[in-house]
């Protein structure tokens, strides 16, 4: 009584255990029936043959109640039949039972881990950290892109300003060289650069703005 509580599993199958062993039992007795019924016919056949009217009848009781008999184990055969078949579908809705149980469980279990609350925040902290590597990977990449862009194009406008300025220099020097130099006869006498007519001031002055104007 005080013992420890036995399984159910192991009770329905226990259950079931003797309920085959009682059907096994039946079909015994049925069986025994069926010979007892089969050896008063043929005691009926003796009796027949030597017009034995009261012997007749009493056999004739005999194979009635055998008969009886027999249907009424038939039925409770089927009876038997039955109440396993019960409870070989409830060991099954046991078995179901204790599936969602456990599953239960474990969603239970799964539910108290997951915080919904918490979840939502671990992915709104994901999201924005997410957002600021991007936005960080994007400004790095737009410095590094800007550095090394105005490196060449330092570069570039060095190359382009000491190319013009050689191009300058020539054009200077060969300029400065066609002009006359200060205290030179030059001026007094006859020039190149517009025939035997010497430059008047004016025309000096305005070579002199050209140059200065480069």
């Amino acid at each position: 009584m005080f013992g420890k509580k036995q399984d159910p599993k192991k009770q329905v199958r226990q259950q079931q255990r003797q309920l085959t062993h009682a059907q096994r039992d039946l079909d015994r007795d049925i069986r025994n029936l069926e010979r007892q019924e089969q050896q008063i016919q043929n005691e009926i056949k003796k009796a027949a043959k030597t017009g034995d009217k009261q012997t007749l009848t009493i056999l004739a009781k005999q194979i009635i109640n055998i008969r009886k008999q027999k249907t009424r184990m038939l039925g409770m055969k089927g009876q038997i039949g039955a109440v396993k078949s019960k409870t070989t579908t409830m060991q099954a809705s046991m078995n179901m039972a204790q599936t969602m149980k456990t599953t239960t469980g474990v969603m239970g279990q799964m539910n108290k881990q997951m915080n919904p609350q918490e979840m939502a925040k671990v992915m709104q902290g994901f999201e924005r950290e997410s957002a600021k590597m991007d936005m960080t990977g994007e400004m790095m990449e737009d410095t590094l892109d800007s550095v090394l862009g105005e490196s060449d194009d330092e570069e570039e406008s060095n190359q382009i300003m000491n190319q013009v300025l050689d191009e300058i220099g020539i054009e200077v020097k060969g300029k400065m060289d066609a002009a006359p130099a200060a205290g030179s006869s030059s001026l007094a006498g006859p020039s190149t650069v517009r025939g035997s007519k010497a430059p008047t001031d004016d025309e000096i002055e305005a070579q002199l703005r050209r140059l200065a104007d480069l």
